[in-house]
């Protein structure tokens, strides 16, 4: 069963500022996850529960939620600048 995902407002207008080609490629990346949310990349973050997946220089930090089948994302920018969000 598909894993339904939620963008965070603020990953979202993150998300909207990113060039084309990297934007689409993070897209792919986080329609992945409803198949598979836990890939082998991920790596989930000691401090949180939010796990975290990486495109190119950039991160996808997410939150998983198995009993109801959804996936939050929580953050999305260059892995810099991402963990300043959380």
């Amino acid at each position: 069963m598909k894993y339904k995902i939620n963008i965070k407002y603020s990953a979202e207008k993150s998300l909207s500022k990113l060039p084309n080609k990297i934007h689409d490629r993070i897209i792919d990346k986080i329609i992945e996850l409803s198949e598979r949310p836990r890939p082998r990349n991920s790596k989930k973050l000691e401090s949180k529960e939010y796990y975290r997946i990486s495109s190119g220089d950039y991160r996808i930090l997410y939150v998983i939620k198995d009993k109801i089948k959804e996936i939050d994302i929580v953050a999305v920018d260059n892995r810099k600048d991402v963990y300043r969000n959380i």
